[in-house]
């Protein structure tokens, strides 16, 4: 069955499964592949739970009218995502970058909904799957779509920006993330940059942050929007980011000045798309992050910043760093191990370890296997979470207390046991 004819089912149904636990009645099952697992296996299951047809490239498992057979499902995913995208008179804003990207497409969605209707990933499926899901959720009605991308190696960005074709692109910053498969920092600009790439190449537009030296190189060619610090004025972080835009004062609930950036893009694209200073302050002050980043939660008489949803050796830093700045007597940090550091790991740990017990911090609790093998003192150390589980930790009251690590470590775990 060709493309064309898929799309006039996806038009019948409107509805994409891709887990028979979660089979929505009426839905198209594209039956995608693991490294341990075949959804050529499930197809008759989500049948029979509901969705309509199943889209599966192994003939053995065409049992029915229903089971639709093709050449690779995951290919022809992406091949109707980028056919949907194509049937759409919608605003496609693609964002990546190896620091703060879920954040900032929360907060660049919350400040264009005020005025359009808008469709946004869900979460971080901001890969080869999540992107054409995400394209595949809008609809004729809406009016700008935001779409994270995520990468761990080169190519993987320019292959995302065929599929969604961004109508605008913003980089929130290029650290040290993934270098398992980037190789180096230069891999990481190179990587993240696909997405000017291809903005340079079909005549695009960038949002720019001035203040950031190599979103200026990198976008060298592209027709830019451009924002800084004289644009949205930082006024303080302690604990939340207040920042100024047009004499309004607009005090977010996001803690770190690392989340200046964040704050200041949406704001941005928020003016260039004429949504009311007004609603743009609402928008922000109302957004209240979620799911392990960088929320602020109460337990007894100590405050915990729990941001365990993802860690690299330049989020951890700036952490670090305004962790240390806040005026709390009494304040204590959990980090968990960095993933995906490649031949980089025991550096970057080390490097980590080191600034953290340089800072004035009462307690350092460095959890997990990569940390276990850095030498600092002043510090307890644990080869894993089990380890330190069998610990007896007990604090002050009014303690503050950092939980950072990648999404891996599960930290989070770390609130069970104060």
């Amino acid at each position: 069955m060709n493309i064309e004819n898929i799309y006039t089912l996806f038009l019948e149904h409107k509805l994409i499964d891709t887990d028979t636990r979660k089979i929505r009645h009426g839905s198209l099952f594209f039956a995608l592949k693991g490294d341990n697992f075949n959804g050529n296996e499930f197809a008759n299951e989500a049948i029979g739970k509901g969705a309509s047809f199943a889209i599966i490239d192994e003939k053995a498992y065409q049992t029915s009218d229903k089971t639709i057979l093709v050449e690779n499902v995951l290919s022809t995913l992406q091949e109707l995502a980028n056919y949907h995208r194509k049937q759409l008179n919608t605003t496609i804003i693609s964002l990546t970058g190896s620091n703060g990207k879920t954040t900032t497409k929360e907060l660049i969605n919350a400040v264009l909904s005020k005025k359009y209707k808008t469709t946004a990933t869900v979460g971080n499926l901001n890969n080869h799957i999540g992107v054409p899901l995400t394209l595949l959720s809008m609809t004729p009605e809406t009016e700008i779509g935001i779409v994270e991308m995520g990468a761990n190696h080169l190519k993987e960005i320019e292959f995302l920006c065929k599929i969604a074709e961004p109508n605008f692109g913003y980089i929130t910053n290029f650290g040290k993330a993934h270098l398992e498969g980037f190789g180096s920092v230069e891999g990481v600009v190179k990587a993240k940059s696909e997405l000017y790439d291809f903005l340079r190449n079909t005549n695009r537009k960038a949002f720019i942050n001035t203040d950031d030296v190599k979103q200026v190189t990198q976008s060298k060619g592209i027709e830019t929007i451009e924002f800084n610090s004289d644009t949205v004025s930082f006024i303080e972080a302690n604990p939340f980011v207040v920042v100024q835009f047009k004499n309004t004062t607009i005090n977010s609930q996001l803690i770190g000045k690392y989340n200046y950036n964040n704050i200041a893009v949406a704001i941005a694209i928020g003016n260039y798309f004429n949504v009311s200073t007004d609603d743009i302050k609402i928008a922000i002050e109302n957004y209240i992050p979620s799911n392990n980043r960088s929320q602020i939660l109460l337990k007894g008489t100590n405050k915990i910043i729990l941001d365990a949803y993802n860690a690299n050796p330049s989020s951890m830093q700036a952490a670090l760093e305004n962790f240390n700045q806040l005026a709390d007597k009494h304040k204590v940090i959990f980090l968990g191990d960095m993933f995906e550091l490649g031949n980089e790991s025991a550096l970057e740990h080390q490097k980590i370890a080191e600034l953290a017990t340089s800072l004035d911090f009462e307690e350092v609790h460095l959890i997990g296997k990569a940390f276990s093998t850095t030498s600092v003192k002043n510090a307890f150390v644990y080869e894993s979470f089990e380890a330190f589980k069998t610990s007896k930790i007990s604090f002050l009251n009014n303690t503050t207390i950092l939980i950072k690590g990648s999404r891996g470590m599960a930290l989070e775990r770390i609130l069970d046991l104060l």
